[in-house]
């Protein structure tokens, strides 16, 4: 394949990221129509915000081993597939149960999707453009988000939140067709049945894996920073229709919260190169998640809507610096150069582990309180818990390669 293909290729691939990522944000902006319309409460909303992260939580690391297995494209396409087809039967779904179990469904199509994408990029595009393309890849996620933040609340009070779903439906299938069409065939080497022999060998990945400590730490500290992210950001809509904003004004300041994010994620790239040491750009993220979700919630702020308006951004701008060094932490302590898929699997199910508890736990605090102030408890625990941990990781990655314990700058 021709690189200028090839490249178009790779950013197909990025925008499949991003529609899956879509699949994620749909929901956010449907939760006070859900409400009205199938009278779902605060906690059930919790959970549908973190359902889908149900097959991360329990299959990521698998697939981590077993993409290759399946072929990397044709893991996308059916991930794509099985994303329109549970986005479909949701659009006519009648009770909370449905939605929930459809969620789950939806959370697996989003990990055959996202999972095998950096592989399939990395596979198509020359390597001295494979940084830059990865770094695009990063986003995918706040961008997708982002955008679903941003469309909800002008399309769903026209037409409901049902036609939002077929709406997803509709894209997730079309981008189906368009990798099928455009992106290489997998080489016949990933087909299952040349693979087979190869279980031992995963095997044994695996348990290097799990067996490391360094995984463990990226891991954990991931779930710390992505189930109280989700959780604040994903209840904003929510939030804001309780304090009366409607319309464009909620669509502009929900997706803007989540679109931040991708500052922090482009950011932490760039201050890594330049010399900060990992540690480092993991406490100036979590030290501002702690300050701005604070800011956001606390009671003292209450009657102050702008300077909890920047808390979010606060929290979510620079806590982008999380992921994007946590990724690269992934590669730098996985076990070895046959682990860094099977790292970054279990560092993505740690992830979703993060992301299925935090929104529930921040839900019943806030049924129980009878409002959001006491938010800050579960964000700022979380925050020094990460902060302990991303201590740890940074000496474990200090221990490995030899760095030297030099100031950020």
């Amino acid at each position: 394949m021709s690189p200028v293909p090839a490249r178009r290729a790779a950013w197909l691939v990025v925008l499949a990221g991003g529609v899956a990522a879509l699949q994620v944000g749909k929901l956010p902006p449907a939760l006070p129509a859900l409400q009205a319309e199938l009278g779902l409460t605060l906690v059930q909303s919790g959970f549908l915000l973190s359902m889908v992260q149900l097959a991360g939580m329990s299959l990521a690391v698998f697939m981590g081993l077993l993409a290759d297995g399946m072929g990397l494209k044709r893991s996308m396409v059916r991930g794509l597939c099985l994303l329109a087809l549970a986005s479909g039967l949701g659009a006519f779904a009648s009770s909370v149960a449905a939605l929930l179990v459809l969620r789950a469904i939806e959370g697996l199509g989003f990990l055959m999707v996202a999972l095998p994408a950096p592989a399939l990029i990395r596979r198509l595009v020359p390597v001295a453009q494979l940084p830059g393309m990865l770094g695009v890849w990063g986003a995918y996620m706040p961008t997708g988000t982002a955008l679903a933040l941003l469309a909800g609340p002008l399309f769903i009070p026209a037409w409901g939140w049902s036609a939002w779903w077929a709406l997803f439906a509709g894209v997730s299938l079309a981008m189906a067709v368009a990798l099928l069409q455009v992106v290489p065939a997998d080489p016949v080497a990933a087909h299952p049945r040349q693979v087979h022999g190869g279980g031992l060998g995963a095997w044994q990945r695996l348990r290097s894996t799990l067996g490391a400590r360094g995984p463990w730490l990226v891991a954990l500290t991931f779930g710390m920073y992505s189930g109280q992210w989700l959780a604040v950001v994903g209840f904003l809509p929510s939030i804001y229709v309780a304090a009366g904003v409607s319309g464009a004004l909620l669509g502009v300041l929900t997706a803007l919260a989540a679109a931040v994010n991708i500052v922090g994620n482009m950011a932490s790239g760039r201050l890594l190169q330049r010399g900060w040491v990992p540690r480092a750009t993991l406490w100036l993220g979590f030290g501002a998640m702690a300050l701005g979700s604070t800011l956001a919630f606390a009671a003292f702020t209450e009657g102050q809507p702008w300077l909890r308006y920047a808390g979010v951004l606060l929290f979510s701008g620079l806590g982008g610096l999380v992921p994007g060094t946590l990724f690269s932490l992934a590669v730098r302590l996985a076990p070895g150069e046959q682990q860094v898929a099977t790292t970054v699997g279990w560092v993505q199910q740690l992830s979703a582990l993060g992301q299925f508890v935090g929104p529930p736990v921040v839900a019943a605090l806030a049924a129980r309180a009878g409002g959001w102030q006491l938010t800050p408890l579960v964000t700022v625990g979380c925050c020094a818990v990460g902060v302990v941990l991303a201590w740890a990781a940074g000496r474990a990655d200090e221990r490995k390669h030899g760095l030297q314990n030099k100031p950020a700058s």
